[in-house]
């Protein structure tokens, strides 16, 4: 009975060290990153498209794109557009 119990606890505690705390690692990052999005950052939306921010809102961003300008939810913007950005094209 008592390995039971011990075994239960040891699954659960390897479970939230290898896949809660990082998920919310990287949600704690990703609202850091939303809430730091400033004028003139380059941005990739989750939907693909790259553009430079506009205007900052509460909630909402303005970028401009080649097909003009979008006004987004911050939710719509993925993180780690820098690295995606900052690559030189072929």
């Amino acid at each position: 009975m008592d390995n039971n119990i011990i075994m239960l606890v040891l699954i659960l505690v390897v479970f939230y060290f290898f896949m809660i705390r990082p998920q919310m690692k990287k949600q704690k990052e990703l609202k850091s990153f939303r809430a730091n999005l400033g004028v003139g950052d380059k941005v990739v939306t989750i939907g693909g498209i790259h553009g430079k921010i506009l205007e900052v809102a509460e909630s909402t961003i303005l970028i401009s794109c080649e097909s003009g300008k979008l006004r987004l939810d911050k939710s719509a913007v993925s993180n780690g557009a820098d690295s995606k950005l900052a690559q030189p094209t072929k």
